[in-house]
């Protein structure tokens, strides 16, 4: 295993996000997800014969505000082309998309990381329709739906700046979240409407030369990208190794088996033939337009982000955890608005609440007001963090008012000193083999009787004046 840390890799990131306008990219027929198979399309998003592709105006303007809203520069004049290849979901044998004039150029965005702020670059973002979907039957064989022919994507395409899959995730976290602030897309990774595709290499530390790259194909969640990465990697660097060749090609990530195997070689831009599409006129955008577009962007995470450091004294990395999320960041918002604990709110919603949270789902059980009520009442003392995890659990399945919620089960932090001496005299006495190996200077020994004293107050005793009176009585031992 030492092999692999001398090597790094390399990863770029071409993201797929389907928009959220309520008709296809060139024809009228409807986008919505979940439809009986091929009830949604039409002789235009199939390419019959005869039909004629009509662009979709609020396609253009969606991803315009995404190139925006990634800091790129925005074309005045791009046009559309055919990307020629034959695959089963694709009726009419190519694609409608982009291929040297793109929307959108020379973008970038932040993220977090262990190493702090690092910035990812954007080659580019076009606009392309979507293919059909392949639907695999057993015994009965592959059927095809072409529900999802024409539905307008844009395509993210990453500088190869990525070292880890760690900041590969957190450059896809970002990305989907500004996407979301715009408006443009729900990003519904479970429905398809937002996935990626990993090109990945390796190659010996120290090095600029890029290595052989392949490509994984529509990796859908953060977890299976983190996967997928440190799969493909450790594959690559054992192959290299042992005398082998990494060969282009596209490969798919099995979540079952959690390895990658090979679909096929993988294609360069010469084998897709790309010529501009004759049946549409190129893509002009005039210095007003641009103008009102950029005006219509909302706030974004990394201006909430600075808002939050600023002022509630948040990390940039704990900042960028919650603005990361819209829905979160609104509701923090909120709550914090109503408690003068704003860091530790911002603290147990990163540790507590983002563990119950289903960020697809967009809901949050408990109310801001009673979030805020925890928080409070544990930076002033009356609760202590074990109680405030399991008020969030209770609140979470039916929501009330957490004071009360306190009051009436009896929750209340215990300060007592005199009560707490009682309790941790009984622990000393009863784990005298602790108290032995904290005389040898085992001072970790002391764990097990803190813990024998929590238990005794039921999680409610003071953990500080616990630890205090503790080590005062240890002491004395000694």
């Amino acid at each position: 295993m030492n092999m692999i840390k001398d090597y790094e890799m390399v990863i770029g990131l071409e993201v797929h996000c389907e928009l959220g306008t309520k008709t296809k990219i060139f024809c009228g027929c409807p986008t919505t997800f979940g439809a009986e198979p091929n009830t949604q399309c039409c002789p235009v998003c199939m390419g019959m014969p005869g039909t004629l592709p009509v662009l979709n105006k609020k396609v253009v303007e969606y991803a315009i505000k995404a190139g925006m809203a990634t800091n790129c520069t925005i074309a005045k004049y791009s046009k559309q082309d055919r990307k020629n290849y034959f695959y089963p979901d694709l009726p009419k044998a190519y694609q409608i998309s982009q291929y040297d004039l793109p929307l959108c150029e020379h973008g970038w965005l932040e993220i977090e990381g262990e190493n702090g702020t690092k910035k990812i670059g954007i080659t580019r973002i076009h606009i392309e329709e979507d293919a059909g979907k392949l639907v695999h039957v057993p015994d009965k064989g592959t059927m095809v739906d072409c529900n999802r022919c024409g539905v307008p994507l844009i395509e993210i395409v990453s500088e190869p700046d990525i070292r880890s899959a760690e900041e590969a995730v957190a450059y896809f976290k970002k990305l989907r979240a500004i996407i979301l602030y715009t408006g443009i897309s729900d990003c519904k990774m479970q429905e398809g409407s937002m996935r990626c595709d990993v090109n990945l290499s390796v190659r010996k530390k120290g090095s600029d030369k890029f290595g052989t790259r392949t490509e994984m194909k529509n990796l859908n969640s953060f977890t299976f990208i983190q996967k997928a990465i440190e799969y493909e990697y450790k594959r690559q660097v054992e192959e290299i190794e042992k005398g082998g060749t990494i060969i282009q090609e596209t490969r798919r990530y099995d979540q079952a088996s959690g390895k990658t195997y090979s679909m096929r070689k993988k294609e360069d831009a010469n084998d897709y033939r790309y010529f501009p599409d004759p049946d549409l006129a190129p893509i002009v955008m005039p210095e007003e337009k641009l103008k009102e577009l950029r005006d219509s962007i909302p706030q974004l995470p990394d201006e909430r982000k600075k808002l939050y450091t600023e002022k509630y004294g948040l990390t940039s990395y704990d900042a960028e955890l919650i603005t990361n999320d819209m829905t979160m960041a609104d509701y923090f918002e909120e709550a914090a608005s109503k408690t003068s604990n704003q860091k530790l709110l911002a603290n147990i919603i990163i540790s507590e609440l983002m563990k119950l949270y289903d960020s697809d789902e967009g809901i949050i059980n408990i109310a801001p007001e009673h979030l805020a009520q925890i928080a409070e009442m544990q930076g002033t003392g009356e609760i202590n963090s074990s109680v405030a995890k399991k008020v969030i659990k209770a609140l979470w399945e039916e929501d009330c008012d957490a004071s009360e919620y306190v009051k009436s089960n009896n929750l209340g932090q215990i300060n007592d000193e005199k009560l707490l001496t009682e309790y941790i005299n009984e622990a000393i006495a009863k784990n005298q083999k602790s108290v032995e190996d904290y005389k040898k200077g085992k001072t970790a020994a002391a764990k097990a009787i803190m813990g024998q004293v929590m238990s005794k107050t039921q999680g409610r005793g003071n953990p500080i004046l616990i630890d205090k009176l503790l080590t005062e009585a240890l002491q004395k031992l000694l």
